[in-house]
């Protein structure tokens, strides 16, 4: 009887530590699912004319074509996970270039450019979108004489 009494407990111990590990592993699986769904935070986006230590300098919305480049900055804090965003340049509604850049948490700035030619002054937008492909925000500029 002793023996069968020491099998039941330890069959039922067996059991309430095998119930207690699934269950910690749910919620280990339903805190890592959460923390994966909050998305990368655009805190700032700009267009200019030059990028040294990760700020913007001459931000404007329309570039002498003599600058040589433009570049577009993004800020994403936080960053919760490791992912990517895109700019999309387009020039007068024509895809000119897409350039997919890295973000790194916990927070990170990125930026992308274009080299500047003759032919490429009139009206420009570069859109940011993230790894899913939704649109962040859209800068508007004009590259000029």
């Amino acid at each position: 009887m002793l023996k069968k009494q020491s099998f039941i407990f330890a069959f039922a111990l067996l059991s309430f530590t095998l119930c207690l590990s699934l269950a910690i592993a749910k919620d280990n699986d339903t805190a890592s699912a959460a923390s994966s769904s909050v998305p990368s935070v655009l805190v700032h986006a700009s267009m200019c004319e030059r990028v040294e230590l990760l700020a913007p300098l001459n931000q404007a919305v329309a570039f002498s074509v003599k600058r040589d480049q433009v570049f577009c900055l993004t800020t994403f804090n936080p960053v919760p996970q490791q992912t990517y965003v895109y700019h999309t340049w387009f020039q007068r509604d024509k895809l000119i270039k897409i350039k997919r850049l890295p973000l790194n948490p916990p927070r990170w700035t990125t930026f992308s450019s274009i080299q500047l030619r003759q032919a490429d002054i009139g009206p420009w937008y570069v859109e940011i979108n993230d790894r899913e492909g939704h649109l962040l925000k859209i800068l508007r500029f004009s590259v000029t004489e």
